[in-house]
């Protein structure tokens, strides 16, 4: 793989990133606005798809807030270029520079500001290998920090799960009525079941930033579960920016893994409708594909 193609790619998505939303969230919001009954919400929602276009029209980021960074790297056979941790890092100093990012990366107990969001455990990067995979994808999500106050997670047991998983959606819907409008609604919401403590964590973050939210999944027990628990949420009435309406939840995404049998993890993580996500897959020959 050409490591000068991979930088030059991996640089124009986090830019992409950054100064737009991804088209799927941007379509889920067109749709909520002509769905919308509540004034307010009405308003709200055409001051937000207006701010993107502003945005765009000015080269200006879309949101103040730089959001936590945040890459999934899938390599195969000798595809991966070296340094790949460098070239994201350059391009978020660049991004920083050009003011499309606020620089708002502290220490967390010092809290000195790195002024260039950079420092420990910047950038964070998830790798995946698979044999024979011809391909080297990369996404980046730049998730709001507001919604991270809404977060919750709960090592559940299989007894707290529930009859037909009563305990498991009341989980969920108690977090987002404790999260109200702090995470910015219209929001997203990843949910991972499973694992340990990390790595349920780890799943709910990676299928709220890198999934389309428009998307059905292939597990049939949980596209069911996605689509109920997202009605329910809508239910509550929140609306967009927490000041009423029909819309509060454009997308609930939701993967598992096994566990120990005495246990059932579960994590819930919010991302903002601001979803600043970007996915691309070079191919060997040099084409680069939007994913995201």
């Amino acid at each position: 793989m050409n490591e000068q193609l991979v930088k030059e790619a991996v640089r124009a998505a986090i830019l992409r990133a950054v100064t737009e939303i991804s088209e799927d969230v941007r379509t889920l919001m067109r749709e909520a606005l002509e769905r919308e009954t509540n004034a307010t919400a009405q308003r709200m929602l055409s001051s937000m798809l207006e701010n993107l276009d502003i945005a765009k029209a000015d080269d200006k980021g879309v949101c103040q807030s730089p959001g936590y960074p945040t890459s999934w790297v899938s390599f195969g056979d000798d595809n991966l270029p070296p340094r790949m941790e460098d070239t994201v890092l350059s391009a978020l100093g660049e991004a920083t520079r050009r003011g499309y990012l606020r620089p708002s990366m502290v220490d967390p107990l010092t809290r000195a500001n790195s002024g260039d969001n950079t420092g420990g455990g910047i950038p964070n990067m998830e790798y995946e290998y698979h044999a024979g995979q011809e391909y080297l994808d990369y996404f980046i999500s730049f998730k709001g920090c507001g919604a991270e106050l809404g977060n919750a997670m709960q090592i559940l047991t299989p007894a707290k799960l529930g009859k037909n998983l009563v305990g498991l959606k009341r989980f969920i819907l108690e977090t987002a009525i404790n999260a109200g409008g702090k995470p910015c609604p219209p929001f997203g919401i990843g949910v991972g079941i499973g694992g340990q403590m990390d790595i349920a964590a780890k799943m709910s973050r990676k299928q709220i930033s890198t999934r389309r939210w428009d998307d059905v999944n292939p597990d049939p027990e949980l596209a069911a579960l996605e689509q109920e628990l997202k009605d329910e949420i809508n239910a509550m009435g929140f609306g967009a920016a927490g000041t009423g309406g029909d819309t509060v939840c454009l997308a609930v995404k939701m993967a598992r893994c096994h566990t120990h049998t005495a246990i059932a993890p579960v994590a819930v993580n919010f991302h903002c409708w601001v979803a600043r996500r970007a996915g691309i897959r070079i191919h060997r020959n040099g084409d680069v594909e939007k994913l995201l």
